[in-house]
């Protein structure tokens, strides 16, 4: 593939494995700096698979990965933490410690990481509450939360570092509409405001391609479908209709058993 030269993640030919069972095979894809990219596909497609590879966590078995102009995987672990310091990570359950109040668990990735002095930790940390509409919330406990406002903290601590790079794993997950719309506005809002690239999977079609720039269809081991919203409204693609549709019977196969098989030859 010929990748644009914008593009923050480029995967090109890319294969996916845990152990002999291959996920995914031959993907290509390309996110361009500055976009959002919705990632949709079937529970257990490989969703989650492209985004480890994407944060160095699962090495390809053939293909190349780039991620903000560096080859993965990297030569060493410390040159694969340097990257990820240019990553922020939302991830489904959110992550949250309960032992820290929600000030400190939005610190952590500054204390962590940096040795800025306490007032600008401060200020930053308060930045970030504010963004998301928790400018009051640092001293709650995370018991204290509900979902939504978790799922805000989540963000908030994802984004705290200012990350060019975004991966969002099921942000809607267990939220009611009010909540879902609320999240999807922060990541639209937060990657314009910043100037991000990001990726979100999720199971939240229509949410979810409302703020996309592109949308990629994850399905039979591979990407079956790459373009715009409006790209993917008009196909007529028996398998992407299937999907975007809900119907259980079509191209796209649900028993394990054969897919098993398949992928062991």
């Amino acid at each position: 593939m010929t990748p644009p030269e914008d593009a923050a993640v480029v995967f090109d030919r890319v294969t996916l494995a845990y152990g002999p069972r291959t996920i995914l095979s031959g993907v290509d894809m390309a996110m361009p700096r500055g976009s959002i990219t919705a990632v949709l596909g079937p529970s257990g497609a490989g969703k989650s698979t492209l985004l480890r590879a994407a944060v160095g966590e699962l090495d390809p078995s053939a293909g190349r990965i780039t991620v903000l102009g560096a080859p993965l995987p990297r030569p060493s672990v410390r040159s694969l933490f340097a990257l990820r310091r240019h990553m922020g990570v939302m991830l489904q359950g959110n992550g949250l410690l309960s032992d820290l109040d929600v000030f400190e668990n939005v610190a952590l990735p500054l204390r962590t990481h940096t040795r800025l002095p306490e007032a600008l930790i401060v200020e930053l940390v308060r930045m970030k509450l504010a963004a998301v509409g928790l400018a009051e919330a640092g001293a709650l406990e995370v018991n204290e939360l509900s979902g939504g406002m978790a799922r805000r903290v989540a963000l908030a601590r994802a984004v705290v570092m200012d990350p060019p790079l975004m991966f969002y794993d099921e942000p809607l997950t267990g939220l009611d509409p009010i909540a879902c719309g609320v999240i999807v506005e922060l990541i639209r809002g937060l990657n314009e405001a910043l100037g991000m690239t990001s990726l979100v999977i999720s199971h939240n079609i229509h949410e979810v391609v409302a703020i996309a720039d592109q949308v990629l269809i994850v399905a039979n081991r591979g990407i079956v479908f790459a373009g715009a919203p409006d790209e993917l409204a008009a196909t007529d693609d028996p398998l992407v209709r299937q999907f975007m549709d809900g119907l259980p019977d079509g191209p796209i196969g649900f028993d394990y058993r054969a897919t098993k098989k398949a992928n062991h030859g």
